[in-house]
């Protein structure tokens, strides 16, 4: 069937902030779909609430609205915009659940409005657990043991039946939330409370654990007419048990006998038609490994999580079909727009293996519970492609920035063999580096098999690794061994460590092409993976028949995989980038590792390269394509580390100069330069080890702000209030054997402001100028910022500019370069500058309506900023104010304090834009999930030094009604100030009514707890912030923060009568 012709205005919904479960996967499914749509002539109304996207960007859709994903917003949109028809399944689990009460509540029915995809029907039978269930027994397929419940002593009842342990999964929620694995009684009781509170129609799935078989996934899409076919097999490197998101996962799979892997599509192929799915779906089965039996697991009717990875591994565009599928196309109707000739029916056939590595927040967050279990951890992923298992692993692991770059860790070498063994019973992100060790050293396969569960054809490939590794430590390498070397996935680097000796031998990578088909058919749009097979056994390069050098080629260099402090953002600019370059006329490469964002699109730019971003991978690239220069300035840290490389290696990088570079991140270089320019920044040192440090200390005085240079997203950053917190803090940093200095400076508690201003080496214009509503000491990135700054007068103004035109000539940048300061007594300071994109880039660009990243380009290729029609100075500020409010996934992350600081903890943001700053701050906070109540109690306990505004604060929450609770000293401070409060014990004080109790008494509608000291999960204030975490309380860690939703209370905004801005038609300053 063609395009339905009923088919003109469509609504599409996003999935809203990245969290953990719910990344940028979905910002690619709903940028593709967006495009399929536009390919038709469809009007698109999309509403998302993330900034941080290309999906949010003015090109992807006619009217954009970058508003909160409540029922009520969408509702009002709907009404506003009258769309005939939405599109539900690329919004990850949040746009499904928004789809599925609107229809329910009969809502798109009234108005007319078509479900495009997946019927409400079809939803319903897989996400409601019975109903799934239900469905699975009357096709025949085999479901685990299980029972949907409804309330904790149901669940009880069902698990003594069936016995210990038992996985728990709540319907309709997303990256396992509230789910687990419970051994005992008194651990079911707490997680399926959990569950039940997370599960938006509050049902549980109770079944008998099957850890220790294979997990598989099969990606299925089908149309309107029944066509179906299996995009993709794809296989757990972990046994069922661990949350998918967070374990190595291989495409296709690899260790099934042929009958296994019939058996299990056409299981995939019969679920999708008797569930009637039109578009993509995941199914995903648990396998017996000793039999020829298996057991539906679960099965997700939209684009999932395992979308991405299967579109990026086989070259099939999922969400772009599943979107076409919805308007009315069956998949013979649908091109392949890889090849550019065969049909969407056509299933892709793959000669290479694709692995997928996780990304997990570990290294920020040192007490955080490092085990894996049914409820996903990661925030990103990277995949590797390559000929081998071998080789794909461990160029996985060499591009996952984990300091690694084989599966051989220093770490692991020095354990005993009684630490291996216990190790191997753990179930964590170091489990594959414990695993090889354990072969290194000649522990039997099925030993390691007995004890981990994972497949013997796995822990062969990795014995492969382990042998030559043995074989060529401290010997002389020959050129066979180099050869085997290279095939097995080891760089040069790590072959001269393994064998120790240096050696002259160099083999080029050969590039093969990913074009679906195999090599059967040619491709349009291909991308390429690197292999180390010589030219005598079919190692011919398929990469250099595209490179043609008839228009200049520019390299820009991707940001790696998502992870707190380096998000979707960067991958928003490098996409940015490469669109204006090639309409510039340039030719544009992108190497990136990320299979989640719109970078790695196939068709972005006009060659891909997906390879781990690293010196030598990058420099066998650049030898091929011999571009006229490299962008560094939009793929964030990962990036820039590799431009002193680059530099060396004599290539151009377009912008500022590698040398600026490191003079904004060198801290005695960045120094001087501040004394030259006159401009002033809080005083400080640099040190190497504890004693430096400590001597440091006592000469600024506390507190004072600790980091390591060269990070991002203020890794391992703590404000330290005395030696012992120097001491704690050394001890953890030491341990990364840092190569680069750690970074002490006197904290200045003030007002802090940022921009994003773009120099042509001359001039510079500023789109808008940020105001944190946090006081210093809070990360920028944890920060709520609004924009343009509502609390700065017009000499502070002028001092930022002039001060920033400093900087920027100082450094000699050219392109991007975002600042940050503090005010404090009516001074200035610079806490920081990065001559590169920032996080902010999207969100300045889209509220003020300048092209940020379009021009930074532009005049790193020697435009003037006078010619490029958006003048020089601070640009006048729209009519509106918007605020950025961070989103954070703590209830994911155990052990994890809830408390911000100067380490980044956030893992995405939300957009609230209005007429003033309450209203943006108002729809800022329904957006990230705040629940606005007006009875109840609050809960106030603060450290001294926010004592002072404690009476204020707790004044609001009592004019508003609620009843206050505090501990001893802040319920002094707010008796003394003459007000009603309950004095409540710390935990041990009172075992009948205490901080704990009273968190679990249902009386708190929101708590307040700031204290001097705070990561070590033992102390009762992180106890109080985990507790709170766990039962949804909503938790204010910064006074700042408190006083703005006290506000937001105040000011009686309702969803129902805030103005809804269409991102696409806001009032310029030009416009009025």
């Amino acid at each position: 069937m063609p395009l339905n012709p009923n088919i003109k205005k469509v609504l599409v919904i996003g999935s809203g902030p990245i969290v953990i479960g719910q990344a940028a996967e979905f910002d690619y499914a709903g940028t593709q779909a967006c495009r399929a749509l536009k390919e038709d002539g469809i009007e698109i109304v999309l509403v998302n609430s993330n900034p941080a996207t290309i999906m949010t960007d003015h090109m992807m859709a006619d009217k954009i609205y970058i508003e909160p994903l409540t029922l009520t917003t969408v509702k009002r949109i709907i009404e506003k915009e009258k769309p005939d028809s939405i599109l539900s399944g690329l919004g990850g689990q949040t746009g499904l659940t928004l789809c599925m009460q609107l229809a329910h509540e009969g809502f798109l029915e009234r108005h007319g409005i078509r479900l495009l995809g997946s019927m409400p029907e079809t939803i319903d039978r897989a996400e409601d657990r019975q109903l799934f269930k239900e469905t699975m027994e009357s096709i025949g397929q085999p479901c685990i043991p299980s029972e949907v419940v409804t309330d904790v002593e149901a669940a009880l009842k069902f698990a003594d039946e069936i016995g210990y342990p038992v996985i728990v999964r709540p319907a309709f929620t997303l990256g396992g939330s509230g789910g687990g694995i419970a051994q005992n009684e008194d651990m079911l009781k707490e997680i399926a409370q959990n569950g039940l509170m997370q599960s938006p129609i509050s049902q549980i799935l109770v079944e008998r654990c099957i850890a220790g078989w294979k997990e598989i996934e099969f990606e299925v899409i089908r149309d309107k007419q029944g066509n179906a076919i299996t995009v993709c097999s794809m296989e757990n490197f972990d046994p069922v048990g661990i949350h998918t998101g967070d374990s190595i996962v291989i495409a296709p799979a690899v260790t099934l006998a042929d009958r296994e892997y019939q058996m299990l599509r056409s299981a995939a192929l019969k679920i999708i038609d008797a569930l009637g799915v039109e578009g993509g779906c995941n199914c995903q089965f648990a396998l017996k490994p000793d039999a020829f039996e298996y057991a539906v697991i679960e099965v997700n009717p939209r684009v999932s999580r395992s979308s991405a990875l299967a579109s990026k591994a086989t070259g099939y565009p999922i969400a772009k079909v599943a979107a076409k599928i919805a308007v009315g196309y069956t998949l013979d109707e649908i091109k392949n727009a890889v090849t550019g000739t065969t049909y969407a029916a056509f299933e892709p056939a793959l000669d290479y293996v694709a692995v997928k590595f996780p990304k997990w927040p570990f290294d920020k967050f040192v007490y955080a519970k490092r085990t894996l279990g049914t409820q996903m951890k990661a925030t990103g992923e990277v995949m590797a492609i390559s000929d081998s298992f071998e080789s794909a692993i461990m160029k996985a692991v060499r591009g996952a920035e984990i300091d690694a770059d084989s599966l051989y860790v220093p770490w692991a070498a020095q354990l005993s063999d009684t630490e291996i063994r216990q190790r191997l019973h753990v179930q964590d992100d170091h489990r594959i580096f414990i695993i090889y060790a354990a072969i290194k050293r000649g522990m039997d396969i099925p030993y390691i098999h007995d004890v981990t569960k994972i497949d013997c054809w796995f822990l062969s490939k990795l014995a492969h690794i382990a042998a030559f590794e043995n074989k060529i430590e401290g010997r002389p390498l020959s050129f066979e061994m180099y050869c085997e070397g290279k095939r097995l996935g080891f760089t040069d680097q790590a072959l001269q460590a393994r064998s120790g000796s240096d050696f002259d031998f160099f083999l080029m990578p050969a590039y093969k092409m990913v074009d679906t088909c195999a090599g059967e058919f040619q491709a349009m749009t291909p991308y390429f993976y690197a292999t180390y097979q010589r030219p005598d056994s079919g190692g011919e390069s398929e990469a250099e028949q595209f490179v043609k050098h008839k228009k200049k080629s520019i390299v820009v260099l991707g940001s790696g995989p998502i992870r707190i402090g380096q998000g979707i953002e960067f991958d928003y600019a490098s996409v940015h980038c490469v669109h204006i370059l090639k309409r510039l006329g340039f030719e544009v490469i992108i190497i990136n590792n990320n299979p989640e964002t719109v970078s790695t699109d196939f068709d972005t730019g006009d060659r891909l390269y997906f390879e781990p971003l690293t010196k030598e991978d990058v420099a066998h690239i650049l030898d091929i394509e011999k571009p006229f220069g490299v962008v560094v300035a939009f793929g964030g840290q990962t990036a820039i580390k590799l431009t002193k490389f680059l530099d060396a290696s004599g290539v151009r990088i377009i912008g500022t100069s590698a040398d600026s570079i490191d003079m904004a991140e060198d801290r005695e270089r960045f120094d001087a330069l501040l004394e030259t320019l006159h401009i002033q920044r809080p005083e400080g040192y640099t040190v190497m080890n504890m004693t430096e440090a400590l001597a440091a200390a006592e000469a600024l005085g506390y507190p004072v702000l600790m980091r390591p240079s060269y990070v991002l997203g203020g890794q391992n950053m703590i404000i330290a209030y005395s030696d012992r917190d120097i001491k704690e803090y050394m001890k953890i940093i030491l341990s990364h054997n840092i190569k680069n200095p750690v970074l002490i400076d006197k904290y200045i508690e003030g007002r802090e402001l940022e921009v994003d201003a773009v120099c042509d080496g001359t001039d510079i214009l500023i789109p808008g100028i940020m105001e944190h509503i946090e006081r210093s000491g809070v990360h920028s990135g944890d920060s709520i910022a609004v924009c343009p700054a509502v609390h700065m007068d017009d000499g502070l103004k002028e001092m930022i500019y002039e001060t920033t035109l400093k900087l920027c000539r100082g450094l000699h940048a050219v392109g991007i370069v975002n600042v940050q300061y503090i005010v404090s007594d009516n001074q200035l300071y610079v806490i920081e500058v990065n001559p590169r994109a920032s996080r902010t880039v999207p969100y300045v660009s889209k509220v003020t309506g300048v092209p940020v990243v379009d021009l930074a380009v532009q005049v790193s290729l020697g435009r003037k900023l006078s010619d490029l029609g958006y003048g020089t100075g601070i640009y006048p500020p729209a009519g509106y104010i918007a605020v950025k409010v961070p989103v954070f996934s703590f209830e994911k992350l155990g052990g994890v304090d809830t408390q911000l600081g100067p380490e980044m903890k956030s893992t995405g943001e939300v957009l609230g834009i209005g007429r003033n700053l309450k209203e943006a701050l108002y729809k800022g906070f329904v957006a990230a999930g705040y629940k606005f109540y007006r009875e109840g109690g609050v809960f106030l306990t603060v450290r001294n030094s926010d004592k002072h505004a404690l009476a204020a604060l707790a004044e609001k929450f009592l004019m508003l009604g609620f009843k206050l609770y505090a501990t001893q000293g802040c319920a002094k401070v707010i008796s003394d100030a003459g007000m009603a409060v309950t004095l409540v014990p710390k935990i041990g004080e009172n075992e009948d009514f205490n901080s704990m109790t009273l968190l679990e008494s249902g009386e708190i509608a929101y708590i307040v707890s700031i204290s001097a000291k705070g990561r070590i999960p033992v102390r009762d204030s992180v106890k109080i912030r985990r507790r709170a975490c766990e039962l949804g309380i909503v938790c204010v860690t910064s006074i700042d923060t408190a006083d703005a939703l006290a506000d937001c209370l105040l000011s009686g905004f309702k969803e129902d009568g805030v103005e809804l801005v269409d991102m696409n038609h806001m009032v310029r300053p030009d416009d009025v």
